[in-house]
């Protein structure tokens, strides 16, 4: 049985992989989209299941105004005594000088919750993760930000204890014990204490073409003390295999199998490519987000961890010996008729929960009342997917009455606030009917593509619209009874909804591209939308 790579698709970055009996669980980065945390199990690594998001009440995850690609970075998932133990930093400010926010801690007696409402515990630096040690003492161990422009921004590797009777960290006892290697933008960190050494991992280079993940060790947690495991070559890495379907390894998290194999979960990215003029080289564009690969380990006679097949990974990895296997199809498609009055898990909804401010859900149908536009960081009635296939179609019927261009509703392809498109109906003042359109947002500059030729609808119509994603490219089509359909004469590039593309302007580029439904309203009316289905099948 083979563990094929990425084993979670489309925008699942991050990974914090543990093993609790023979179950494993994976949980992952979501950045500013609701609700926090995306928790996955297996019991063969092959396989996997959605479980949970444990952080789905505003009280323990507030992010509205947040910027995009703020938010929920790098979750840390443990298991010590007897419960599960959650670490996650929510980031307000992505770009300038300082990377303002806050690392929390929920714990919970089961994966599937309740989950604890959140202590806080610092913003020395993100990527924050805990430790278990064998002796019982818990330490915070973290990245260090520094914001003076004289020095580096990534100031290594802070271990801070905590104590588990006040549930608090002591911060007296805080040390950098690893000022990470020349590659610099140390982060990540996951430490692990493994016949008798400790091993801290740590992704280094940026979450771009040249990630990668260093591991040092030390017999002790002393200040400086860890060094870094012999030779040029990391631990894990892409930085110089730029043909391999597999980019950007790095970040993850290392786990142990009962009967004493060991596997590394990163994140990854799987770039097409048409551009060879773009600054970012010969590797391409990552539309699907930062992905979750797994690759076997093995250990060196001198006890240092080896990527199983070179430090660039494989496409196709060796399952557990020991697993369960538990045969379950993989399927991503989704049909939803909207019959339950709550979203299901492969809905999301950017920095709050779905509300009634935004609509209501149930009985054949999604409402949506028009608020802020799609740049909006506070107020937005959006509810999307991720893409997780390179091709695919999705489809949605709208019922939607506007009365000013100030009111839109349909179907997006969404990447952040700057970088989205979508085709909508909306209301034609000159022509006095209500029209198609197709706008795109690249980089926040706006175009809509129709203009005067905006399609017309029939009075009474009910509107249905497809996207067609199509790996390098992707367009929209139209029909007014759900069988005969007609393409919009508009072809987007697909590359503006990738994370390489943002990375350019570094503006924020920790995600992946969604699908979804929305409803615009900034004439403050709140023009209300109908959505009857919707439907995301891959090619």
């Amino acid at each position: 049985m083979k563990i094929v790579n990425p084993v979670l698709t489309g925008f699942h970055p991050d990974p914090s992989m543990i093993r609790v009996g023979d179950t494993y669980y994976l949980a992952n980065s979501t950045f500013e989209w609701w609700p926090g945390v995306r928790i996955h199990e297996s019991q063969d690594m092959v396989h996997w299941n959605f479980v949970t998001c444990p952080l789905n009440r505003v009280s323990q995850l507030d992010m509205r105004g947040n910027p995009s690609s703020g938010g929920v970075w790098a979750p840390d998932l443990s298991y010590a005594d007897g419960k599960f133990w959650l670490v996650y930093t929510d980031v307000k400010m992505v770009t300038g000088t300082f990377k303002d926010g806050t690392n929390y801690l929920v714990t919970a007696d089961d994966i599937r919750g309740p989950w604890s409402e959140p202590i806080k515990l610092n913003y020395v630096g993100f990527d924050a993760s805990l430790f278990h040690d064998d002796d019982g003492r818990k330490y915070l161990v973290q990245q260090t930000w520094d914001h003076r422009e004289y020095h580096h921004r990534f100031d290594g590797i802070t271990l801070t204890e905590f104590d588990t009777t006040t549930m608090q960290l002591k911060p007296e006892t805080a040390r950098t014990i690893w000022a990470g290697t020349d590659v610099k933008l140390t982060e990540g960190p996951h430490l692990y204490k493994i016949n008798g050494w400790y091993y801290l991992f740590c992704a280094e280079g940026g979450t771009t073409y040249n990630h990668q993940e260093t591991v040092a060790r030390s017999r002790t947690l002393d200040a400086l003390s860890f060094a870094t495991m012999p030779g040029d070559e990391p631990f894990l890495g892409n930085y110089d295999t730029p043909r391999s379907v597999l980019q950007k390894q790095g970040h993850g998290s290392l786990v142990d199998t009962p009967g004493g194999e060991w596997y590394y979960a990163s994140l990854c990215g799987r770039p097409w490519h048409h551009d060879t003029e773009s600054s970012i080289g010969p590797r391409g564009w990552c539309t699907l987000g930062r992905e979750t690969s797994i690759q076997k380990v093995e250990w060196d006679t001198e006890g240092w961890p080896h990527v199983v097949g070179g430090h660039g990974g494989q496409l196709e990895v060796e399952a557990p010996q020991d697993a369960i296997v538990t045969d379950a199809p993989i399927t991503r498609n989704q049909h939803d008729e909207f019959d339950n009055d709550q979203l299901g898990h492969d809905w999301n909804t950017l920095r709050v929960p779905f509300n009634s401010a935004m609509g209501r859900v149930g009985g054949g149908a999604l409402e949506l009342i028009g608020q802020g536009s799609l740049h909006n960081l506070f107020d937005l009635s959006l509810v999307a997917r991720r893409w997780q296939a390179f091709e695919f179609d999705a489809e949605t019927c709208v019922s939607f009455d506007p009365h000013t261009y100030q009111a839109m509703a349909g179907l997006t392809n969404y990447y952040s606030d700057a970088n989205w498109s979508w085709a909508f109906v909306t209301w034609d003042e000159k022509r006095s009917c209500r029209v198609i359109e197709v706008a795109q947002s690249d980089r926040n500059a706006y175009t809509s593509y129709l203009q005067d030729q905006a399609i017309v609808v029939p009075d009474g119509a009910d509107v249905w619209l497809k996207t067609k994603v199509r790996t390098s490219t992707y367009s929209y089509a139209y029909s007014f009874d759900g069988t005969t359909w007609h393409d919009i004469p508009v072809t987007l590039d697909a590359k503006i909804l990738s994370d390489d593309y943002v990375f350019e302007r570094l503006d924020g580029y920790f995600t992946g591209a969604f699908v979804g439904l929305a409803a615009v309203d900034y004439s403050g009316y709140g023009t209300t939308a109908t959505f009857h289905h919707f439907d995301y099948q891959e090619l």
